[in-house]
C-alpha cells in the first residue's frame, strides 16, 4: 500500500535586511523562504519561512489580494492550506485569522520563527501560481506572505527545481556563486518578478543598445524562430526609439506555455504562447502585437503611471480612472511599434484599428459608460467588461482606448503642423513625472501634458474619455489624410440576433444581440432552448430553420431560464451596421500627406 503524500513544492529562499527598533544596530532581521515540489502532479507548493531578527509578541503575515498589472481581486488566501507556526525549538506557536488576508501569529518576541503551508494550484493562467508534471509558475504575490510594514525590504530568493528540471526564468536579479539565487531590493520588486522552472528552451539572446534581451520559456512550438527573433528585436528598437531611453539592465520574455493571458513586469513579462500557429501571417502578426503591447508596458503603467498605481495596495487593489491610458494606449502602441518596425503593412495596421472600431461600436455599452467609468470599474467588471446581462451596459478600454488614442495623436499632428505627436507626450510623461519626479502623474496633469505638447486646448478630445458622446472620426481620420465607410448598410438574408452552443445534449442561448428580434421577444442568455415550432431541438434543426427563414416569418422556441418554460415568438427582421472600411482620401493636402506618412512611419 503507497504511502499517502502530503503535497510539496518548490524551494525559494528570501532574505530580507532590516535593521530593527528593538534590535541592537549590529542586527538584522531576515525572511527565507523554501518553496519545495516533491510531487508537482499534485498541483500543491509547499512553503516553509524562517523568520529571524524580528522580536515582536504579534506578527502579522499577508497575502496580497491581486497581483499588480491585473486588475482584479485574485484572493491568493484562498489557495493557503496547512498553516502552521513553529519557534525556534519546533514548539507550535499560536495563530488566528486577523482578516481574510491576514494570519497573525503570536510569536511571543522570539528571534527565530518558522511557517509551514501549501499553496494549492487549479488552473495555469498567468495570474495564477500553477504547478504539474510539466512545469512550475509561480506567480509571488500568490505565493509568499509579506510581514505587515516591512513591504519595502530587501528580498533573496533560492531556487531548487523539481527533480528533472534543469532552467529557472525569471526578472530577477541572479546572484553570484548561489544556484539559482536571486535578489530583489524589496516586496514590491518580488511580486513584480514571476519565476518559470522547468525544462525551458531560451532562443538566441540580442542586444538593443548594449542591453541583453532574452526570450525563453515553456513548449514553444514549431516556428522560424530566426525570423521572430529578429522581429522581435526591430519592435524593442523602435519602441527604444519612440521613448528614448531604456530603464533596465537586462529584459526577459517568459513564455509559460499555451493558453491567453500576458501580464508585464518592470524588466520582464511573461505570457501564454503558441508558436506552432505562427506559420499564418495574420497569427504571427497578432503575437507580434500582443508581446509588443507586454514589451511596451515597461514604459507605459510600469514607469508612465497614473498616481494611484503606486504604492500598491497589495490588501485593497488600486482603483484610477486612467486605465484607458495604461491598456489602451498600450494596445495604441502595440499597432505602432509593429508598423514602425517595418513587419506590418499599412493594410494590416489601419485593419487592427478598425477591429477595435468594430468592437467597441457595436456594443450598445457605448451609449452607457465612459472610457473613465470602465477603467474605474474594471475591478468589478473586469477588463473587457461585464457579462451576462449587464454586457450591453459596458465598455472595454481595449477597445475604445486605442481609437481615442490615434484621435489625439491626429489632433496633435494636425494642431502643431506635424511637429509634435503623441510620442511626445509619452515622452514629456516619462521625464516629468518617472525621471524627474519619481511619481505618477494626476488626471489634471495628465491633461496638462497633453496640451503642453498640443499648445492648445484638447477640451474636446478630452470628452471622448469623459462621456459617450459619439466619435467623430471623419474629422479625426481627415487629419491624417484618411476616410472611413461610416454609412449603414443592410446586411442580406434574415436576422434573429442569438447564438447558441451546445453541453451535456442541450442547446443554450450564447449571447443575444442587444435590441435584436430576439432581444425583443425576450431571449437571454444561459436559457435553455427545449423545442422549435413544437419539435423538440437540436443544433441541426435550429440552424436550418433559421437558414430557410425570410425577413418577416416566425419562429416559435420554448426556452427554459430561472422561471417556467416559456414559449417565444420571434420575427426575422434585418441587420444594418456600419463597416468602418478606413481608405485614404483622393489628393490628400501636403499637411495630411505628411500627417499620414510619420504616422505610419515614425
Amino acid at each position: 500500500m503507497p504511502i499517502p503524500f502530503k503535497p510539496r513544492l518548490f524551494i525559494i529562499t528570501l532574505i530580507l535586511f532590516f535593521g530593527f527598533s528593538s534590535i541592537t544596530s549590529a542586527q538584522k532581521s531576515s525572511l527565507s523562504y523554501t518553496v519545495s515540489m516533491e510531487n508537482p502532479a499534485w498541483h500543491y507548493f509547499h512553503v516553509e519561512l524562517i523568520c529571524t531578527g524580528i522580536k515582536k509578541e504579534l506578527l502579522d503575515f499577508k497575502m496580497p489580494v491581486w497581483t499588480p498589472g491585473y486588475y482584479q481581486r485574485l484572493d491568493f488566501a484562498k489557495n493557503v492550506e496547512g498553516f502552521k507556526a513553529f519557534d525556534a525549538t519546533g514548539k507550535e506557536l499560536k495563530w488566528e485569522k486577523a482578516a481574510d488576508n491576514t494570519w497573525r501569529v503570536s510569536s511571543k518576541n522570539n528571534m527565530q520563527i518558522k511557517l509551514s503551508y501549501d499553496i494549492k494550484t487549479l488552473k495555469p493562467f498567468v495570474a495564477n501560481p500553477y504547478l504539474d508534471e510539466t512545469r512550475g509558475y509561480i506567480v509571488p504575490a500568490g505565493v509568499f506572505f509579506h510581514i505587515d510594514k516591512m513591504i519595502n525590504h530587501p528580498v533573496q530568493v533560492q531556487v531548487v527545481p523539481a527533480g528533472g528540471w534543469n532552467r529557472v526564468a525569471t526578472g530577477l536579479d541572479s546572484v553570484a556563486g548561489k544556484s539559482f539565487t536571486y535578489s530583489a531590493p524589496d516586496f514590491d520588486i518580488l511580486y513584480d518578478s514571476p519565476i518559470l522552472i522547468g525544462n525551458l528552451e531560451e532562443l538566441p539572446s540580442f542586444k538593443v543598445n548594449g542591453i541583453t534581451h532574452r526570450f525563453i520559456g515553456y513548449k514553444l512550438g514549431n516556428f522560424d524562430r530566426i525570423e521572430f527573433m529578429a522581429d522581435l528585436k526591430k519592435i524593442v528598437e523602435t519602441s527604444v526609439k519612440t521613448i528614448g531611453n531604456i530603464p533596465y539592465k537586462s529584459y526577459t520574455f517568459i513564455a509559460i506555455g499555451p493558453g491567453p493571458g500576458g501580464i508585464e513586469h518592470l524588466n520582464n513579462t511573461t505570457f501564454g504562447f503558441n508558436g506552432s500557429g505562427l506559420n499564418k501571417r495574420e497569427s504571427y502578426i497578432r503575437m507580434l502585437h500582443f508581446l509588443a503591447h507586454e514589451y511596451f508596458h515597461l514604459y507605459n503603467v510600469k514607469r508612465i503611471r497614473p498616481i494611484e498605481l503606486g504604492p500598491f495596495d497589495y490588501s485593497n487593489g488600486n482603483r484610477t480612472k486612467m486605465l484607458w491610458v495604461s491598456e489602451g494606449l498600450s494596445v495604441y502602441y502595440e499597432y505602432m511599434m509593429v508598423k514602425r518596425a517595418g513587419i506590418s503593412t499599412d493594410e494590416e495596421t489601419l485593419n487592427a484599428f478598425r477591429n477595435n472600431i468594430l468592437a467597441y461600436e457595436s456594443k450598445p455599452g457605448r451609449l452607457y459608460q465612459t472610457l473613465e467609468q470602465a477603467s474605474y470599474e474594471t475591478w468589478s467588471d473586469g477588463p473587457f467588461g461585464k457579462t451576462g446581462e449587464d454586457v450591453n451596459k459596458t465598455i472595454s478600454y481595449y477597445d475604445k482606448g486605442p481609437v481615442v488614442g490615434m484621435l489625439f495623436d491626429f489632433k496633435i499632428r494636425e494642431a502643431t503642423q506635424n511637429k509634435k505627436s503623441l510620442d511626445d507626450v509619452m515622452r514629456f510623461l516619462y521625464k516629468e513625472y518617472y525621471q524627474k519626479k519619481k511619481r505618477g502623474f494626476t488626471e489634471e496633469e495628465l491633461r496638462q501634458a497633453f496640451e503642453f505638447v498640443a499648445g492648445t486646448s484638447l477640451a474636446e478630445e478630452f470628452e471622448y474619455v469623459t462621456t459617450t458622446k459619439y466619435l467623430d472620426y471623419q474629422k479625426y481620420f481627415s487629419y491624417a489624410g484618411l476616410t472611413i465607410n461610416t454609412e449603414l448598410k443592410e446586411l442580406p438574408g434574415p436576422y434573429i440576433g442569438f447564438t447558441t452552443r451546445e453541453r451535456e445534449d442541450s442547446l443554450f442561448i450564447a449571447s443575444v444581440d442587444f435590441e435584436s428580434p430576439a432581444w425583443k421577444a425576450g431571449i437571454r442568455s444561459k436559457q435553455a432552448i427545449l423545442d422549435v415550432n413544437e419539435t423538440k431541438v437540436s443544433a441541426p434543426l435550429l440552424n436550418e430553420t433559421i437558414a430557410k427563414a425570410k425577413q418577416g416569418d416566425k419562429i416559435i422556441i420554448t426556452v427554459l431560464g430561472n422561471d417556467n418554460p416559456r414559449k417565444t415568438e420571434i420575427i426575422f427582421g434585418k441587420k444594418s451596421e456600419r463597416s468602418f472600411q478606413m481608405t485614404s482620401v483622393e489628393n490628400p493636402s501636403p499637411l495630411q500627406k505628411q500627417i499620414r506618412e510619420s504616422w505610419l512611419k515614425g
